[in-house]
């Protein structure tokens, strides 16, 4: 069986990190603050704030809930979010997603100042990263690169295959895997052969939420398996990979729950500390 990663093990170290650092910036007067908008009432949804909500509360960084009725216009959202973003002592700002399809809009999510976009969904920073400017990066793409890195796994030249082109995860992690000089193949629902292309991998990372999306037959042995699609069955929590077949070829694999989430949080409470610096002009 491959070696399972563990996750909460590696956000444990981060959360440490960044308490440190929260500490630090709290002598000089300063206390990052996170804001997270909740359109409708998605229970998923609600899952993970809480879960940040928590995390926030464990390093010392301040955490405030918007919520908003699933009936609210594009309009009013992005009145809003700037509203929100008055708030002088914000070091970070998300919208939870997924929102209403009628709401996934780019004026909605460019509402957000760069400056305080810590899921980095602005087209300005999803420009940084492209040019390798960027301050800081999409917590769960880099999630999976630091992963990567934990394990040893050297990306250059290596191939990697994404499975899911979203906004979230499988568009910024193309760009960031490019970055590490990887040679990317990315997959989307009308892809044909993904089990071919899966096969061809050194590395696969599903980012769909489909249960069992990723079977035995489509990886090869010693491959790497990178999970962070989350669907929910029964009310169980599962990711996009059949992880006990699957186990037994990869060399390595991320569970679902406990692997890529608990460091994706960390992530967002990192970014919410680097720019609290940047604002207030912290080295």
């Amino acid at each position: 069986m491959s070696n399972i990663i563990d996750g909460k093990k590696i956000a444990a170290k981060i959360e440490k990190e960044t308490a440190k650092a929260v500490s630090a910036l709290k002598a000089k007067g300063i206390t990052p603050k996170l804001a997270v908008v909740l359109v409708g009432d998605n229970k998923a949804s609600r899952l993970y704030i809480k879960r940040k909500k928590e995390a926030a509360e464990r390093v010392g960084i301040s955490f405030v809930l918007h919520e908003f009725s699933k009936n609210i216009s594009k309009e009013d959202l992005v009145g809003a979010v700037n509203k929100i973003q008055k708030d002088r002592a914000l070091t970070g700002l998300i919208i939870q997603l997924p929102l209403p399809e009628r709401l996934y809009k780019p004026e909605v999510l460019n509402a957000i100042n760069p400056n305080i976009d810590v899921d980095c969904l602005t087209d300005a920073n999803i420009g940084k990263l492209v040019m390798k400017t960027n301050l800081i990066e999409p917590p769960t793409p880099w999630a999976v690169i630091k992963t990567l890195k934990e394990i040893k796994f050297n990306l250059v030249g290596k191939n990697a295959t994404i499975v899911g082109a979203g906004a979230l995860v499988g568009k910024p992690l193309a760009i960031m895997l490019v970055n590490e000089l990887a040679s990317v193949t990315t997959c989307n629902s009308h892809t044909k052969n993904l089990k071919n292309k899966c096969l061809e991998a050194d590395v696969i990372i599903s980012a769909v939420g489909k249960q069992n999306l990723i079977t035995a037959d489509m990886v090869k042995k010693s491959t790497v398996v990178i999970d962070t699609g989350i669907v929910y069955v029964d009310g169980k929590m599962h990711g996009d990979v059949d992880f006990i077949p699957v186990s037994k070829k990869a060399s390595f694999i991320t569970p679902t729950p406990g692997g890529i989430g608990p460091l994706t949080v960390a992530k967002l409470l990192l970014n919410t500390v680097t720019c609290a610096k940047k604002i207030n002009n912290v080295v």
